[in-house]
């Protein structure tokens, strides 16, 4: 779902390149500060530190402090922290043992590490393991998971768009899987970590496993016989083959709990206190087995960085920079705010949810011409590349906003891989952050925030019909129906 970077677009609106040169050079003095400034990795390191920043837990409730504590700093005004209600999950242990039939007939069994899956219930089921390839439905569709574990990649085929874990997840409990195995892409020991749901107990058991592990369970399912990986269904229909072995018999077991839990939203200002506002936000929350340094610590210390700039520039209307919570267990803090805020005041939304990670700036512009073209003119007035992918998505906190027709930008950074790279394994550590792309990335943000909110800028609401269509075209709609995120008043 995330562009790889283009080069600049060409036919940038020269007046709003125009606009960009000048306010660039009216705010050369802060932009000179960020690009040396160490408040960047000092925050990361307060952010960091806490350990598990899991929605509804103790170290949440604590990074909301910290967040805090930047905002005022920063210069923000009436900064304020908003509690909300959610479902707290939390993680037990979780089991994947694996019966087969050896040389000689007598069957082993072994015991792989496997991490539960956030909202996964408690529970054990056992059957047979499907090798269901990426998990994308075609391949669940080609392959007979009724009363079987389904084993699904965490990447997706090249020259296709990103197909997310809930897709993948609800396809294959919807299909009659009775659980679900996530085998991560790349190589190091790593289990995956993700939700299965918005906010909500899952329907099935699901657990998280390493490629290496992975590689073990693909020879173990139905048709397996070694040869198995991403993309490779061992078996025509997934049937046992003319000549191949007996099938293994997996057990897997997961304890977890969900219970009433709290989150919160924090919440500063900048600029004038105007009707119209714009929305920058950014979520704080990560997931409990490690520190969240790249998902998002990244993404809120850029947002931080760009607030500091943002205090010193003449804005045309107020901007609310919300630090959003719950976002990794399904929007939460972002479908709070969407619900509570005055729509009709907000003119744009710009989620920073991925930019800070890597050396270049992707701008996803969720069917908005307007976003799409303030990110086209901040590239060719900075001279840095902006890679712009007009593509919609409902996977990050932008979604909440754009559903409801205000266009958005979602900022993102592009490693020139497929899929999460270290997120959402125990290597999101802050070792892997160079916060030069911080730095950077806060400057470019705080010169999209600023061209978003030009009064030259018009910002027509998103049409229903035209965004469902450009679901529909992206081939969005099957997945989303399959987990749950198709909007009821789209019928």
């Amino acid at each position: 779902m995330h562009s790889q970077p283009n080069e600049t677009d060409v036919s940038a609106d020269s007046a709003a390149v125009d606009r960009v040169r000048e306010r660039r050079a009216d705010l050369a003095p802060a932009l000179g500060r960020t690009w040396t400034d160490g408040e960047p990795r000092r925050f990361l390191t307060d952010l960091t530190a806490i350990g598990s920043r899991m929605a509804g837990s103790e170290g949440e409730r604590r990074a909301a402090g910290v967040v805090a504590d930047a905002f005022e700093r920063a210069g923000l005004s009436g900064v304020e922290t908003r509690p909300f209600e959610m479902a707290a999950w939390e993680r037990g242990d979780a089991t994947l043992r694996v019966t087969a039939p050896g040389r000689k007939g007598a069957a082993a069994t072994r015991e792989f590490e496997a991490l539960a899956l956030p909202y996964s219930p408690s529970g054990d089921v056992t059957g047979e393991l499907v090798d269901v390839g990426y998990g994308t439905p075609a391949e669940i569709d080609e392959r007979d998971v009724e009363g079987r574990i389904a084993v699904a990649s965490t990447t997706t085929p090249e020259g296709g768009r990103f197909v997310h874990r809930m897709e993948k997840f609800g396809y294959a409990i919807g299909a009659g899987a009775v659980g679900f195995v996530f085998v991560n892409h790349l190589d190091g020991q790593l289990p995956p970590t993700g939700s299965l749901t918005f906010g909500e107990e899952a329907d099935a058991v699901a657990v998280g496993v390493s490629k290496e592990t992975g590689a073990w369970l693909r020879e173990y399912a139905v048709g397996g016989g070694g040869g198995g990986g991403a993309g490779s269904g061992g078996g025509a229909g997934g049937r046992i083959a003319a000549g191949s072995s007996p099938a293994a018999t997996a057990e897997l077991s997961v304890e977890a709990s969900t219970a009433p839990g709290e989150s919160r939203n924090v919440v500063g200002h900048a600029g004038p206190d105007t009707d119209e506002r714009l929305l920058l936000l950014a979520h704080y929350d990560a997931h409990d087995i490690a520190e969240g340094a790249l998902d998002n610590g990244c993404g809120i210390a850029t947002v931080v960085t760009a607030t500091e700039i943002l205090t010193e520039a003449d804005l045309p209307i107020g901007v609310d920079v919300v630090a959003v919570g719950a976002e990794e267990v399904g929007l939460l803090g972002a479908e709070r705010l969407a619900e509570r805020v005055d729509l009709d005041r907000v003119k744009g939304v710009i989620n920073v949810d991925g930019a800070g990670r890597f050396r270049d700036l992707v701008a996803l512009a969720h069917a908005s011409e307007t976003a799409a073209s303030v990110a086209e003119a901040v590239s060719a007035g900075t001279n840095q590349p902006i890679a712009v992918d007009a593509e919609p998505h409902p996977f990050s906190d932008q979604w909440p906003f754009v559903r409801r027709g205000v266009p958005a930008l979602q900022l993102h950074s592009d490693s020139g891989d497929r899929g999460r790279g270290w997120g959402h394994t125990h290597a999101d550590t802050r070792d892997k952050v160079d916060d030069r792309n911080v730095r950077e990335h806060a400057m470019l943000v705080a010169l999209l925030v600023a061209e978003f909110a030009a009064p030259e800028r018009d910002a027509p609401r998103l049409d229903r019909d035209d965004l469902i269509a450009a679901l529909r075209e992206a081939d969005f709609e099957t997945g989303m129906r399959a987990a749950d995120l198709w909007p009821a008043e789209w019928e």
